[in-house]
C-alpha cells in the first residue's frame, strides 16, 4: 500500500505576475485559504499522512505552513532544479513508491484507483482537454503511454497529464544528480519510449491556477467542488455481516457488493462514510481502540481494492451501559442525529446531496432527524442497491 505523497511545490508562478512575487503559487488563496491546504486536506481524508513537500522559491513561507500539520516534511532545492531535479535531491527521503501531485492543480479522482492502474515506472492520471496546448497531449495506447509531450504548438483536443500519478523511485536513475531536470520535458518521453510510462484518463473536474483566468474561476470552482455529497453507512448489517459486537479483523465478512459500492462512491466524487453505533464499548466487551483499530484495518483492507471509507463516527454510549463512563443517554446513538450531524460538519456535506442506508429503523430516523434522506437495507447486493443512488446524488 501506497503511504507517501510528495507535493511539487517550488515553482515561480511567474504567469502570475505581481501575486506571485513574494509568495509560493500553492500558497495564493482560494476561496479564503491557501490552496495548498486544500491539497492536503483532501489527501487527509485519503488517508495519506505522510506527505513531502519539496519547496524552492520563498520556501520558509511553506515551512512556516507546514510547521503545525503533522506528518508534513518540507524539502527545499539549494538552487531551482526543475520537477525531476527536486525529486532527486529528495530521494533519500522518497519511497519506493509514492503520489506525486502538483501544488498548482486540483483533480479530483479517486487516489486508489489510480494506484490499482500502477504498473511500474510511472503512472500518470489523465484527461480529455479541449486544448492541449499549454499541458502537452500525451498518446495513449491501452494502458501504455506511447508519446508525451511538455507542449504542442498544433493545439486542439487531447489527453493531458492531470498533474497526479505514481512513481517509483527507481524512475529517478535516470536524472542527473544537482542538475536541472524536468519530468516533463526529460523523464516521463524517455520512460513512454521505453514502455514504462502507463496512464489512465479519469473525467472528473481538474483546474489548474497557474494563470490569471483560472486562478479567478478557482475562488468559485474550488467550493463547489468540495462542497460534496455522500453515502453514510451503518456497518454492521450494511457493509459487514452482524455477528454481533464485531471488533477484530477476523470477524469481518464484507457484505455482497459492499467493496463495489464503496469504490463506486469514490470514483464519483462522493464521501462514503460510516456512522455507527458501538455499545460493545459501553458493555465493557472491547474499548475504543479496539473500534479505531478496526476502522484502520477495514481502510487498508478496501484501498488494496482501490477503495475507501473517508471519515467515520462512532457511539460508544448506552443507557444501560455496565461502564459508568459510558452510560448515559446520548443523541450521538442512532436514532439519535448527533453522528450525522457531525459527519454533515466536518466535511463541509451539501444535505440535499446525501443519503445513509442503514439495516434498522433506527438508521432511518437518525438520517431524517438530520435532514437528509434514510434507507433501509434489506439484503441483497450492495452495489446493486446503491447504483441509482450513487448517479442521483454524484449528478446534484
Amino acid at each position: 500500500m501506497i503511504k507517501q505523497a510528495v507535493i511539487l511545490v517550488g515553482g515561480l508562478g511567474t504567469r502570475l505576475g505581481a501575486l506571485t512575487s513574494e509568495t509560493p503559487k500553492p500558497l495564493l488563496p482560494v476561496a479564503g485559504r491557501p490552496f495548498l491546504t486544500v491539497l492536503l486536506d483532501e489527501l487527509a481524508r485519503q488517508h495519506i499522512g505522510e506527505i513531502l513537500l519539496l519547496a524552492g522559491f520563498r520556501s520558509e513561507k511553506i515551512e512556516a505552513l507546514a510547521k503545525d500539520r503533522p506528518g508534513l516534511t518540507v524539502m527545499a532545492e539549494p538552487a531551482p532544479l526543475g520537477t525531476a531535479g527536486a525529486l532527486k535531491h529528495a530521494s533519500d527521503a522518497l519511497a519506493d513508491r509514492f503520489f506525486l501531485l502538483n501544488g498548482d492543480s486540483l483533480f479530483d479522482i479517486n487516489l486508489w484507483d489510480l494506484a490499482l492502474a500502477y504498473r511500474g515506472g510511472a503512472t500518470l492520471a489523465l484527461l480529455q482537454n479541449p486544448d492541449v496546448s499549454r499541458y502537452g497531449p500525451a498518446e495513449l495506447a491501452g494502458d501504455r503511454i506511447t508519446a508525451f509531450s511538455p507542449r504542442s504548438e498544433v493545439g486542439g483536443a487531447g489527453l493531458i497529464n492531470g498533474g497526479v500519478g505514481v512513481l517509483s523511485k527507481s524512475v529517478l536513475d535516470l536524472v542527473p544528480s544537482q542538475r536541472p531536470w524536468s519530468l516533463e520535458q526529460d523523464v516521463y518521453p524517455v520512460l513512454a519510449r521505453s514502455d514504462r510510462l502507463y496512464g489512465r484518463v479519469y473525467d472528473r473536474p481538474f483546474l489548474d491556477i497557474g494563470v490569471p483566468d483560472d486562478f479567478a474561476r478557482a475562488q468559485t470552482w474550488v467550493p463547489q467542488v468540495l462542497r460534496r455529497g455522500a453515502v453514510i453507512f451503518d456497518r454492521d448489517g450494511v457493509l459487514n455481516k452482524d455477528v454481533g459486537y464485531a471488533h477484530r479483523p477476523d470477524q469481518i465478512v464484507w457484505i455482497e457488493g459492499a467493496i463495489a459500492a464503496i469504490k463506486a462512491i469514490n470514483d464519483s466524487g462522493l464521501l462514503a462514510l460510516i456512522a455507527t453505533n458501538q455499545s460493545g464499548v459501553a458493555h465493557g466487551y472491547y474499548a475504543e481502540a479496539d473500534v479505531v483499530a478496526l476502522h484502520a484495518w477495514m481502510n487498508a483492507s478496501l484501498m488494496a481494492q482501490g477503495a475507501h471509507i473517508d471519515g467515520f463516527a462512532y457511539s460508544p454510549y448506552h443507557p444501560e451501559a455496565k461502564l459508568d463512563a459510558y452510560r448515559r443517554p446520548s443523541d450521538c446513538r442512532k436514532p439519535g442525529p448527533g453522528m450525522v450531524l457531525h459527519l454533515i460538519e466536518k466535511f463541509n456535506l451539501d444535505p440535499a446531496r446525501c443519503v445513509m442506508i442503514g439495516d434498522r429503523n433506527s438508521d432511518v430516523a437518525a438520517a431524517e432527524a438530520a435532514g437528509i434522506e434514510g434507507v433501509l437495507f434489506e439484503g441483497g447486493d450492495l452495489y446493486s442497491r446503491l447504483q441509482p443512488w450513487i448517479g442521483r446524488l454524484s449528478a446534484g
